[in-house]
């Protein structure tokens, strides 16, 4: 398979100008170290463009900042079908059957019911990964992003791997990543990104950004991708929200995930096809 595109999505389920999907673009540049070269970043103003584009028939291989699956448990709590070969696909149609609205009503109800420090179900790869369980709805919403990104993965045919590949598309495989991921492994617990306007310009942050970038330029970071900016490196230091080099992140995640396609893309054996993986999160 010649190398395909790359991508790195940073994803919002509301998006609009001010805060859309972005989508960093890139392209591996032959040689014997890992390097990809930016080519682009491209915004979508709604979901239906955003799908529209994911739907091209062209080759990418892309890692996408929302969590693919919810928690086994909460699934099984709701009577949700888990049997199939393939459960991700029905749990999906479920999951895409619902209203925003019902959806936290059933996360509320799973957490109303359990004592405090046991509210919410995980996915086995939370943990690891450092990141929000997928059924959580308010900050960060990402039960809510789920609920958007996950069924229109559906919708458009692409590979999952450990989650679909019956009747997919082979060239466009779409993988679970988290740009918080590798920022923490770089700084530790410091923040790089602020959505509040009353803390967005912080010199602290900028100079996390500035560090970030340097490690994706030199591909001193555990995904070990080097990344070419040209032009977008100055954005990405002085964007605040860091949108932009959230997708630059995941682009550096798809990049790796590339590197290891014959060794099952980089994630563990045995993943639970109801919840997924975050790519790089230890098994």
């Amino acid at each position: 398979m010649p190398a395909p595109m790359l991508i790195g999505v940073d994803f919002t389920s509301t998006p609009r100008a001010g805060k859309p999907i972005t989508v960093a673009i890139g392209r591996l540049v032959p040689g014997t170290a890992p390097r990809v070269h930016l080519a682009q970043i491209a915004h979508f103003r709604s979901l239906d463009d955003w799908l529209g584009w994911l739907c091209r028939p062209q080759a990418w291989v892309g890692a996408f900042d929302f969590p693919f699956g919810l928690p086994r448990a909460f699934a099984a709590g709701l009577g949700w079908p888990l049997e199939d070969v393939e459960p991700w696909v029905p749990v999906t149609q479920r999951l895409a059957a619902l209203s925003r609205a019902e959806l936290v009503a059933h996360c509320r109800a799973w957490c109303d019911a359990r004592p405090p420090g046991s509210k919410f179900a995980h996915r086995a790869t939370d943990r690891p990964a450092g990141s929000s369980p997928s059924m959580k709805w308010v900050n960060p919403p990402v039960a809510l992003m789920l609920h958007e990104g996950a069924p229109r993965l559906l919708q458009a045919g692409v590979t999952l791997p450990g989650l679909r590949r019956r009747g997919t598309d082979p060239a466009r495989v779409a993988l679970e990543g988290y740009p918080a991921l590798l920022a923490r492994a770089l700084l530790g617990r410091a923040s790089y990104k602020s959505d509040e306007p009353a803390r967005r310009h912080c010199p602290a942050r900028r100079a996390a950004r500035e560090r970030l970038v340097a490690a994706l330029e030199t591909g001193d970071h555990p995904f070990e991708t080097a990344i070419t900016l040209d032009a977008a490196r100055a954005g990405l230091i002085t964007q605040p929200q860091a949108d932009e080099l959230d997708a630059v992140l995941c682009l550096a995640m798809a990049a790796w995930a590339w590197q290891r396609r014959d060794s099952g893309w980089g994630l563990p054996a045995d993943i639970d096809p109801v919840e997924g993986w975050v790519l790089g999160a230890p098994a």
